[in-house]
């Protein structure tokens, strides 16, 4: 990646939710938007992830992708951290296939909202980051009507 500061902060739970993650750090490589990445479980490492979420806006971050699987409270203990806007990546599980993920994460209280894409959304949640950096940056949203129109043909 790039020297330029990190816009987007992906953190996951388990180093074991690196391979489903992979399509959102080469979607944002593809759009040219760097990125940090950080491994930290809600549950066994609370400290560092409020540390790493509460000064996610000084290090220069505007949007976070926060991935989990099973109980999924990362991306909520995020939210709760920052004033970020946090996008959501339910993990594929061997116990439900993802959809105790899904619902932990769409099932936040209110004043803590977290956008929520597909099971293993990698991909679409790196392009949803993009177009969030797009509405205060013009070359994030060229990148995405770029994008969008090599879909188109």
């Amino acid at each position: 990646m790039s020297e330029a500061t990190p816009l987007v902060g992906i953190i996951m739970g388990s180093e074991s939710d690196m391979p489903a993650m992979e399509p959102c750090m080469k979607q944002l490589e593809e759009f040219g938007i760097p990125y940090e990445v950080k491994v930290a479980s809600a549950h066994r490492k609370p400290a560092e992830v409020h540390a790493w979420a509460s000064s996610a806006v000084e290090r220069g971050l505007r949007v976070i992708v926060a991935a989990a699987g099973k109980a999924a409270h990362l991306g909520g203990v995020v939210a709760a951290c920052t004033p970020l806007p946090v996008i959501t990546v339910p993990m594929k599980t061997s116990d439900l296939g993802g959809l105790d993920s899904l619902l932990s994460m769409v099932q936040m209280p209110s004043g803590v909202p977290v956008a929520c894409v597909a099971i293993n959304g990698a991909k679409n949640a790196a392009i949803l980051a993009v177009q969030i950096l797009g509405t205060g940056r013009d070359d994030c949203r060229e990148k995405i009507t770029d994008f969008k129109a090599k879909m188109a043909e």
